[in-house]
């Protein structure tokens, strides 16, 4: 009872995938998981205004591939590339010399990315204003944008209250344990003055319905309509 799980890690190989992609054993795996979190936590503190909702990380050999989905990606990129080049070496010599790639792919709709929805949540806190306004305005953003259905959750000394509580707001349908359900879920810190709140974040993005339910009901419409006008004339 009460147990809880990571809505991305429950839908692995079912509509999520892995955010590090590479296949180590014995002392070699270690190394690599501390590289990926120097990585990760490098490029978090770099690019902390960028709107980084995921690093995945893929090695080959001696070469790692890192790619960045960001809401600004003129901001990573820096002028004529230079932010960049400078990215790939400092994260080479994390890697220990290992030839570095980044690639850089753009989010159309960052008010629909459950992790910048919960970091924009956060820095709404850390300005002090109102946690209710916060929450509410992102979930108003949220489906007006076409959500299906937001949660929005806050953890902490709330409005600077003595006593921890938690919070949360939720408006449309965020079945979290119907897997076929595109649930997205982010996590995020505000370093308030009182202390730190916790955001919790899940998003329902429209579900893609298969056409062909739909497509073969069109030519029976189509084929009664065209009896009708026989029997017409």
């Amino acid at each position: 009872m009460g147990q809880k799980i990571n809505p991305i890690s429950f839908r692995l190989a079912v509509n999520k995938d892995w955010r590090s992609k590479w296949y180590a054993t014995g002392k070699e795996y270690t190394d690599n998981l501390h590289e990926d979190l120097k990585i990760r936590k490098y490029i978090k503190k770099r690019l902390h205004m960028s709107g980084i909702s995921k690093v995945i990380i893929e090695r080959a050999w001696n070469s790692v591939r890192v790619t960045l989905s960001t809401a600004r990606p003129g901001l990573v990129i820096g002028r004529k590339g230079s932010e960049i080049e400078r990215m790939t070496n400092e994260i080479s010599q994390l890697c220990g010399g290992c030839q570095v790639k980044i690639d850089i792919l753009e989010i159309r709709k960052p008010e629909l990315d459950a992790q910048l929805v919960a970091e924009n949540v956060a820095v709404q806190l850390e300005r002090r204003i109102a946690f209710r306004r916060a929450m509410k305005r992102a979930i108003q953003t949220g489906m007006e944008f076409g959500a299906e259905g937001i949660r929005i959750r806050c953890a902490g000394r709330l409005g600077g209250a003595d006593i921890a509580r938690a919070e949360s707001y939720r408006e449309g349908t965020v079945p979290l344990q119907t897997l076929r359900v595109p649930i997205d879920y982010g996590f995020a810190e505000a370093a308030t003055v009182y202390g730190i709140i916790g955001i919790k974040c899940w998003i329902n993005k429209k579900e893609e319905k298969e056409e062909k339910g739909g497509g073969g009901g069109r030519p029976r419409g189509g084929q009664r309509r065209e009896r009708n006008d026989r029997n017409n004339g």
